[in-house]
C-alpha cells in the first residue's frame, strides 16, 4: 500500500521570511476571529438575556477555556512531531503520530464530556458562581461539555495540519465555524422561525452545531483531497496507541501547556492586587481588552515558527532554523509595533470604547497603558524564541524561563514595590519582567543545549505506508548538523 498523495506544504524550501509571514497570517486572523466571535456572543447574551446570563456564560467559559488550554501543549507536541516527520519526508512516522494523537484526543474528550455533564453543577458551585446565575450557567455548561469532543477534534486537526505546513485550511474552516456560531446564536436563543427557543442554552447549542459542522467539513475536505494525514478505513491499525509517541505527547506537551497556566495564574494574581485600588480595576480591565489583541501577532508568529522550525529540524537544515528565528523576531517587532503605536497615540479613543463617558478611570488607563503596552514587544521575542527552541523537543527551558520572569520577577516586583510606588509598581512589573524573559530566552537560544533535544527516539519501521522516495535512506542527524554548525561559526 502506498500513502495518499500529500496535500501538505513544505516549509523547508523557498524564502524563509515570505513563507513564515504567509503561514502566520492565517493563524493571526483565526485568533482575531475567535475573539470577535466571543465578543459578539457576549453582546447577544448580555444585552438580551441580562446580566445574570452574561455572568453565567463568563463562569462557564472559564471552565471551557481551562479545558482547551489543558490540551494546548499536547496539540503543540503533535504539531512538532508531525512537522519533524514531514521535514524528514517520513510519511510513515507522520501518520503514526496522527493515529496515536487522534485516538488520544478523541478518548480524553469523550471522558471529559461524560464527566462534565454530571460535574457541571458541583464545578460551578466550587467556583462561587452567583446563585442567580447558577441554573443558567449549568444549562449552558452541560451543552458546552457535550461539545468537547468536537472542540478537541477540531483543535487537534488544526494543529496536525499546521505541522504539515498548512495553516490556511484550518483558518478557512475556523472562519466557517465562527460565521455559523454568530448566525445560529440569535436563532437558537430567541427561537426564530423553525428553531426552538432555548435561551442561554441556545448559545451553547450554537457553538456545538457550528463546531460539529465545521469539523465534518474539514474531515470531508481531507478525505476528498487525499491528504497525507487522512486515515481511512484501511488505516485503522494506525489508530492503535503507540506508547513512545503517546509518551512524547504527554511528556513534551504538558510543560508547553503549563506555560499557559503560569500566564493565567500570574494575571489572576495581578488582578487581585489591582482590585485594592478601586477605580484602577476598571482602567486595568479596559487595558486588558486592548492587550488581548496586541499579543496576538507574537502568539501567531511563535506558533508559525514552531511548525517551520520543526520541519527544518526534521530535514536537518539548521541554517533555515536560524533564519526562522531571525525573521520571527523581526516580524514580531513590526506587527506588534504596528498595533502598539496607534494604541499609544490614540489611547484616549481606544480605551474609551470600554469605559463609560466621563469615567475617572480613563486617565489611569492611559497612564498604565503608556507604561505597560510596550512590554509586549519584549514578551513577543520570548514567544518567538520559545517557538523555535521547542521545535526540537526542548520544552523545559522555556517553561523555567517563563516561570522565572512571571513568578520570580513580575509578581514579586509588583508586590514588594507597591509600598513605595503604589499601583505604578504593578504597571512597571510588565516591562521589567518581559525584558528579563527576552534576555533569558535569547541567552538560551545562543548558548543552551536545545539543538540536542529530542521529541522521541528515531522511529524504527518499514516503509509499508510510504514509497521509497518518501523515506530518506539516511535521515539527517540534527545533532551532527548542530555540531557542524557550531564548528563553522
Amino acid at each position: 500500500m502506498t500513502a495518499p498523495a500529500p496535500a501538505a506544504r513544505s516549509l523547508t524550501e523557498g524564502p524563509i521570511g515570505r513563507n513564515l509571514l504567509l503561514f502566520a497570517l492565517p493563524i493571526l486572523a483565526g485568533n482575531i476571529a475567535q475573539s470577535l466571535n466571543g465578543s459578539v456572543n457576549a453582546i447577544w447574551v448580555g444585552r438580551f438575556l441580562g446580566e445574570a446570563a452574561l455572568t453565567a456564560t463568563a463562569n462557564a467559559n472559564n471552565i471551557m477555556f481551562f479545558l482547551i488550554g489543558s490540551v494546548f501543549g499536547i496539540g503543540m507536541a503533535a504539531t512538532i512531531l508531525i512537522g519533524q516527520a514531514m521535514g524528514a519526508r517520513d510519511v510513515v512516522q507522520a501518520r503514526r503520530v496522527m493515529g496515536t494523537s487522534a485516538t488520544f484526543f478523541i478518548g480524553i474528550s469523550v471522558l471529559i464530556a461524560i464527566a462534565g455533564w454530571f460535574m457541571a453543577h458541583p464545578l460551578l458551585r466550587a467556583m462561587g458562581t452567583p446563585a442567580a446565575s447558577l441554573p443558567l450557567a449549568e444549562a449552558y455548561l452541560r451543552i458546552i461539555f457535550l461539545a468537547t469532543p468536537t472542540l478537541y477534534a477540531f483543535a487537534f486537526l488544526s494543529a496536525a495540519l499546521r505541522g504539515a505546513g498548512d495553516s490556511r485550511t484550518p483558518f478557512r474552516f475556523l472562519l466557517l465555524s465562527v460565521a455559523l456560531d454568530i448566525a445560529l446564536n440569535p436563532l437558537l436563543i430567541f427561537g426564530v422561525g423553525p428553531f426552538p427557543r432555548l435561551g442561554i442554552a441556545g448559545a451553547a447549542w450554537a457553538t456545538l452545531l457550528a463546531q460539529s459542522l465545521s469539523l465534518l467539513g474539514l474531515l470531508a475536505y481531507m478525505r476528498q483531497r487525499g491528504h497525507v494525514l487522512w486515515l481511512g478505513r484501511k488505516d485503522l491499525g494506525l489508530l492503535r496507541i503507540d506508547l513512545a509517541i503517546l509518551r512524547a505527547l504527554v511528556v513534551k506537551g504538558v510543560p508547553m501547556g503549563l506555560q499557559m497556566v503560569l500566564i493565567s495564574l500570574s494575571m489572576i494574581m495581578l488582578m487581585t492586587m489591582v482590585n485594592d485600588y478601586g477605580t484602577d480595576t476598571a482602567a486595568y480591565g479596559a487595558s486588558l481588552q486592548l492587550w488581548t489583541y496586541v499579543q496576538m501577532p507574537a502568539m501567531a508568529i511563535g506558533a508559525a515558527c514552531s511548525s517551520m522550525a520543526a520541519q527544518n529540524v526534521g530535514a536537518g537544515q539548521w541554517s533555515r532554523v536560524r533564519g526562522t528565528a531571525r525573521k520571527g523576531v523581526l516580524y514580531n517587532f513590526v506587527l506588534t509595533g504596528v498595533l502598539i503605536l496607534p494604541l499609544v497615540l490614540l489611547d484616549r479613543h481606544s480605551l474609551a470604547l470600554f469605559l463609560p463617558d466621563g469615567s475617572q478611570a480613563l486617565a489611569v488607563a492611559r497612564h498604565l497603558n503608556h507604561i505597560a503596552v510596550w512590554s509586549f514587544l519584549f514578551f513577543g521575542v520570548s514567544f518567538v524564541i520559545s517557538g523555535v527552541v521547542r521545535s526540537t523537543g526542548a520544552v523545559m527551558a522555556p517553561l523555567l524561563i517563563l516561570a522565572a520572569a512571571l513568578w520570580g520577577v513580575r509578581v514579586p516586583f509588583a508586590e514588594l514595590l507597591q509600598p513605595y510606588w503604589g499601583a505604578d509598581a504593578i504597571w512597571w512589573s510588565f516591562p521589567v519582567s518581559s525584558l528579563v524573559s527576552m534576555l533569558l530566552s535569547l541567552a538560551y537560544y545562543r548558548w543552551g543545549g536545545w539543538r540536542r533535544a529530542r521529541m522521541l527516539a528515531p522511529p524504527a519501521h518499514a516503509g509499508e505506508l510510504a514509497t521509497p522516495a518518501e523515506v530518506p535512506a539516511c535521515p539527517p542527524s540534527p545533532v551532527a548538523d548542530a555540531d557542524a554548525e557550531t564548528a563553522t561559526r
